[in-house]
């Protein structure tokens, strides 16, 4: 799978101010549900900014997931290189979208501005996952005895359960490695005070010559649906280029 995804789009009337964003939703979500029009793509237009929504695969709107193969993370991000274009852009990701924007940032056909990684754990969570007991489990089987993998096949039984399982076993063929390499451009990590989720994320953000970390109220999903986070992004992704 390495055409693009896809994309909901919403141009602005007003003049362009910046490159167009690129929104990337997290695991077991929706590019709905993650990016709210009317907290997103409403005032970015207002701001003279066009948004790119993508719908990821396994997910609602995005196409489904037949074999893990079609979705390690090199493929995944070859097809969002193709949905940012290749004119520049700003891009941010929330949870599994930002472990994607990480590397979508690197990608050497897309020109980065700004990057903001929202919810993002240094570690690679699905590579634990046992894979034979979570299908099992959506399958009506028992509840897996591991705690991750009871969580990732409830979250997964939720939609579209074995294209979601199978991208997890896809995207845990190649697992993010941040020490590969770290984004090069203006970059904001943001998380919530209670997420344990991203527990560890300043980990990351010190790696990143000169990004900023800011910590926000709320818990993983808290956080991303809070009037705190959208502010800090809008704020970052409005603020003006170095001289």
């Amino acid at each position: 799978m390495t055409t693009a995804f896809p994309v909901t789009r919403t141009l602005s009337s007003r003049p362009a101010a910046g490159p167009p964003v690129v929104l990337i939703h997290g695991f077991a979500s929706s590019a709905a549900a993650d990016w709210p029009a009317e907290c997103w793509a409403d005032p970015l237009a207002a701001a003279g900014r066009e948004t790119i929504v993508v719908h990821l695969p396994g997910h609602a709107g995005g196409p489904k997931v037949a074999e893990a193969g079609e979705v390690t993370a090199a493929r995944v991000v070859d097809a969002l290189a193709e949905c940012a274009g290749t004119e520049e852009v700003d891009v941010v990701g929330y949870s599994l979208g930002a472990r994607l924007a990480w590397d979508l940032a690197r990608h050497p056909r897309t020109s980065v501005r700004r990057l903001v990684l929202g919810g993002l754990s240094p570690r690679e969570p699905f590579a634990a996952v046992d894979l034979a007991a979570a299908r099992a489990a959506v399958r009506g089987g028992p509840s897996p005895a591991d705690p991750l993998t009871g969580a990732i096949a409830a979250m997964a039984s939720a939609g579209d359960a074995e294209s979601l399982l199978n991208l997890v076993e896809g995207l845990a063929a190649e697992p993010f490695d941040p020490s590969a390499g770290v984004p090069a451009v203006p970059t904001l990590f943001l998380a919530g005070r209670e997420d344990l989720m991203a527990h560890g994320i300043e980990e990351l953000a010190a790696q990143v010559p000169g990004a900023r970390m800011r910590h926000v109220a709320g818990d993983h999903r808290g956080a991303l649906v809070g009037v705190e986070l959208r502010e800090a992004v809008l704020d970052f992704l409005g603020a003006p280029d170095a001289a």
